[in-house]
């Protein structure tokens, strides 16, 4: 694994510079390969222990995929973005380009809900519930050098390919609760810490079982449609028709379809984030 190294710090320097369906999966063995730092209500601090796990070909295990933070239905939720990602047309980053455009200070901080924002996702082993196989964490990339993945790679410059299977380290990441401006409580990831080298497991089938998951990140979370994304930038809140099999939106009373049907129930992330509660345009340590 010695390429790894190579491949996160070079990542890392080029980042500093420039500064999934999951249809095969229920919704419970969804919500089982989300890794999230989450403080439930009324914990003030904690400790999670992960194991990032190697990739096949020595590349960077953090990915970077890009999504748009915006409200449906009242909810913040993360869309992927396949301008950003996959070059593809983006309705949402088409309405942040119109607003931007104006040369209005409104616009300009109305543009701000629509901007696609670069994430990290990182397939790793949950040390407390290794039961559950491969998750993934998915952290918001920090321009001013903040924030996890910043924690994270001095780690690897001091200790070397942390992912190796049989020398790579465990992360100890101490969790606290702060508060926003507006006193919404949310959860800080505090600092991060290394263990001592320690093989992935003492088990070589159950480590072999965890390197060669084929799982990705795209198998796990939601890539919705160009029209879902339509629906969202023109203000409307998508829905799932169960007898249509297919999103439709409405507003209000009236609602109206992409392709015909009716409205039945809504459908959004229901994975509790850590900066789910939180305004868009904070750029907060995490």
């Amino acid at each position: 694994m010695a390429n790894a190294l190579d491949a996160v710090l070079s990542q890392y320097e080029k980042n500093t510079e420039s500064r999934g369906n999951g249809d095969g999966m229920t919704q419970e063995q969804r919500l089982k390969k989300y890794f999230t730092t989450y403080l439930p209500k009324g914990t003030k601090s904690g400790q999670s222990k992960i194991r990032i796990l190697p990739t096949s070909d020595g590349s960077s295990p953090f990915k970077e995929v890009w999504f748009h933070e915006v409200q449906v239905d009242g909810k913040w939720v993360k869309l992927y973005d396949p301008g950003k990602n996959d070059g593809e047309r983006s309705p949402l980053t088409e309405v942040y380009e119109e607003l931007i455009s104006t040369g209005k200070e409104s616009d300009k901080k109305l543009a701000m809900q629509y901007r696609p924002r670069k994430f990290y996702i990182v397939k790793v082993v949950d040390r407390d519930n290794e039961e559950d196989g491969v998750k993934f964490w998915r952290f918001k990339d920090n321009y001013k050098q903040e924030g996890i993945l910043d924690k994270i790679i001095p780690i690897w410059r001091a200790k070397g390919d942390i992912t190796d299977d049989s020398e790579g380290r465990d992360l100890i990441i101490e969790l606290s609760k702060s508060k926003t401006n507006s006193g919404i409580e949310y959860t800080v990831v505090q600092t991060i810490m290394y263990d001592d080298p320690t093989p992935l497991s003492e088990d070589n089938d159950q480590m072999k079982e965890w390197i060669e998951d084929e799982m990705t990140w795209s198998d796990v979370y939601a890539q919705r449609p160009v029209e879902y994304l339509e629906a969202v930038a023109r203000g409307e809140t998508p829905v799932w028709d169960s007898e249509l099999k297919k999103f439709v939106y409405g507003d209000g009373d009236e609602t109206e379809t992409i392709g015909g049907g009716s409205k039945k129930e809504v459908v959004t992330e229901t994975v509790e984030d850590t900066q789910s509660k939180m305004k868009v345009d904070e750029d907060l340590p995490f």
